[in-house]
């Protein structure tokens, strides 16, 4: 057996140094590279986590660094299935021996889902104890790549999420410059509200973005498929997947929605499903921790509130929402909250929504990096004037109970000012909203 890994390492070795390194849009996240610390990129599958380790391959590559000093490993290659942590140890040896230049010498190690390989944390460990090695990994898990190495790296670890590219990203990856100066010309400005409403309508996985939409439909779906049967079913050795398919339908159809797990309880017992509630429970931290999904809690002091009170349902993707439920709902509202909450999930902390004392609404309470809080009201259209009393309303109220409180309100297409309070809260269109400086306000459009 020994024998059999080590040739499957020279060989995945010998093709994977045979290929050039690509130049990869860049992300608005990077790897933090510090000396002692281990990288850990977590995110959902296909969101470009290994095209982030790439990039730094490439940065490196760019400063000089030779090639012989950069060890990549995707455990997801068949070839290193079967990989116990025992075997790990054949890695730098398989290493030195096409490189015994670079033994020695500093080196990157960069190992994809490394999470495949039961006890990996030990091995890593062991690395970082060389302060000649920087190790960046990615993997497919918020919770073994998160609080578990956090535990396990003993404090030595920096964790980045990432997600599907943002609008912004998928400016850059399409070669569009976005304005440094507002407002923009006419034409600039159309061509951004254009290329928003194509980024409505493909979402930000990289690997759709310049396909039909047929191919696209059926590309979100096998991510789908994927992150259920290999990230949950796999993992966590899930027997009723008929019941799991059923609470992810459940929750790709109710984006923006609220959701208890009575309610999905009744819902999925009505479709004939049999099971015990302790199992929703079980399925839904699984749902979340492969990404796929995230539900969002009310915004309170009360641990018990919290937990008890209905969640909201946001998916990984707004179009892949859509290809998994295999409708192309029309409620642009829901879509639209789904590409706020992303956003604010890449900007900082999303505390919750906040529901004021008289019942009213607030979308989301959200946290940036410099602790500044700010609520955000997301509506598809504001003109209707009873839309617009219940949005400025529940602002109102929220403003009162959470004193010096920023807010703002996106709409698809609506600008402005609205009088809230005393107040002036700024109505911005979505595309320049997701377009604006973090933690800063764009000036007035004409």
């Amino acid at each position: 057996m020994e024998d059999k890994v080590r040739s499957a390492l020279a060989s995945y070795l010998a093709e994977a140094e045979s290929r050039p390194t690509p130049r990869p849009t860049v992300r608005d996240r990077r790897l933090v590279s510090m000396n002692g610390k281990v990288d850990a990129v977590i995110g959902m599958r296909r969101v470009g986590k290994s095209w982030l380790l790439l990039a730094r391959m490439r940065e490196l590559l760019d400063a000089g660094i030779p090639r012989s000093r950069l060890l990549h490993i995707d455990f997801e290659d068949e070839r290193l299935a079967g990989l116990t942590v025992e075997h790990l140890q054949f890695i730098e040896d398989a290493f030195f021996h096409r490189h015994p230049e670079s033994h020695g010498q500093p080196c990157w190690y960069f190992f994809d889902e490394i999470q495949n390989v039961v006890g990996w944390e030990q091995y890593v460990r062991r690395l970082l104890a060389d302060p000649r090695r920087q190790i960046a990994i990615t993997g497919s898990s918020a919770r073994l790549l998160s609080s578990e190495i956090a535990t396990a790296m003993r404090g030595r670890s920096l964790t980045t999420e990432l997600w599907p590219f943002s609008f912004r990203e998928v400016l850059r990856h399409r070669g569009v410059e976005v304005p440094s100066t507002w407002p923009p010309s006419a034409a600039v400005r159309a061509r951004l509200q254009a290329e928003f409403d194509r980024y409505y309508a493909t979402g930000g996985f990289p690997e759709v973005l310049d396909v039909s939409t047929d191919i696209r439909r059926a590309i979100l779906q096998n991510c789908t498929d994927v992150a259920i049967l290999r990230d949950i079913v796999e993992r966590h050795s899930v027997r009723n997947v008929p019941l799991l398919r059923g609470l992810v339908r459940r929750l790709v159809r109710s984006v923006g929605c609220l959701a208890s797990v009575h309610g999905l309880v009744n819902d999925l017992k009505s479709q004939g499903f049999a099971f015990g509630k302790d199992l929703i429970y079980e399925l839904i931290d699984h749902v979340e921790d492969a990404f796929l999904a995230s539900l969002l809690p009310v915004d309170t002091q009360s641990e018990r509130r919290r937990q008890v009170h209905p969640r909201k349902v946001y998916i990984v993707d707004h179009a892949l929402a859509r290809a998994a439920a295999m409708t192309e709902d029309g409620n642009h509202g829901h879509a639209l909250e789904n590409i706020v909450y992303l956003e604010l999930r890449r900007r900082g902390q999303v505390l919750g929504y906040h529901v004021t004392a008289g019942g009213y609404e607030v979308d989301f309470l959200f946290q940036d990096g410099e602790g500044r809080r700010r609520l955000v009201q997301v509506c598809a259209a504001i003109e209707d004037p009873e839309t617009r009393a219940r949005e400025v309303r529940a602002l109102a109220e929220a403003m009162v109970e959470i004193p010096g409180v920023d807010a703002i309100i996106v709409t698809m297409a609506n600008e402005g000012v609205e009088r809230v309070g005393d107040s002036d809260v700024p109505v911005v269109p979505v595309w320049r909203w997701l377009l604006e400086a973090r933690g800063t306000a764009l000036a007035p459009t004409a």
